[in-house]
């Protein structure tokens, strides 16, 4: 069916007609905005997922450490840089000698340091001597025996017997961690309990375990005089280890 328009009513119609359109297009923009964000809400609610119980257990037991690392040199001074070098030289080989005779092992005794320096006199610029530091690190493994090993590398250094620092390790603690462990499953697994029961909800499967194992030595500052000829007295102590535990439990 044709329609025609005359034109005394040509503008109204357009002017409806174009209303018409404008209100369409604001509504159609009006649902995509709603639209945009009802899904972002959706997204959002989706991503946050079940909910979880994320708690950290500890677990430590203790121990007596096994192995001892001494850490000591040699420090000389001479007229010049050779004849310096040359007695901490023979000074080291003394020391490395009466440590291998003593049981310890070749691969346990390490260089680890080496320093040559000018020795100066009030303001003066110019070098009166020249000084030498060697240094080395010895894991003595028989703590029974270290005492007396220390107290050997000692009197062979002489004088220029320098004693760093010594501590003790814990090496053999694989039963130790084992035990470390379940304590710290365990207590995480009592702290999720809780937190289940005060929210009234039954505690759901893991559903991720990590760990943190720590083994800390025990240093202890030493010093060693030459002059004593008894062994040097040593006390193992005892040495915490700790496991740190992050379980996360569905609820």
């Amino acid at each position: 069916m044709a329609i025609s328009i005359s034109p005394g009513y040509r503008a109204a119609a357009i002017g409806v007609a174009s209303a018409a359109l404008l209100v369409g297009a604001f509504t159609i923009g009006a649902g995509r905005g709603d639209g945009s964000s009802a899904q972002a809400a959706t997204r959002g609610n989706a991503s946050s997922g079940p909910a979880r119980i994320t708690v950290t257990g500890t677990g430590t037991v203790t121990g007596t450490p096994n192995q001892l690392m001494l850490s000591m040199g040699v420090q000389v001074n001479g007229a010049s840089v050779s004849s310096a070098l040359t007695q901490a030289n023979q000074a080291v080989v003394r020391v490395t000698a009466a440590l291998r005779q003593r049981g310890v092992a070749a691969t346990d005794i390490q260089t680890s340091g080496l320093s040559i320096y000018p020795n100066y006199r009030g303001n003066s610029q110019v070098p009166v001597g020249y000084g030498v530091s060697e240094s080395l690190t010895a894991t003595l493994n028989n703590l029974s025996a270290a005492g007396s090993q220390i107290q050997a590398a000692v009197q062979a250094g002489g004088n220029a017997t320098t004693v760093d620092n010594v501590s003790l390790n814990l090496t053999d603690d694989g039963a130790l961690l084992a035990t470390a462990r379940a304590n710290a499953v365990h207590d995480a697994h009592a702290k999720a309990a809780q937190f289940a029961r005060a929210l009234g909800e039954p505690l759901g499967q893991v559903i991720s375990v990590s760990s943190a194992d720590q083994n800390t030595p025990i240093p202890f500052a030493g010093q060693a005089s030459a002059a004593k000829a008894s062994p040097v007295p040593i006390s193992p102590g005892s040495q915490q280890v700790s496991v740190s535990v992050t379980v996360v439990y569905a609820a």
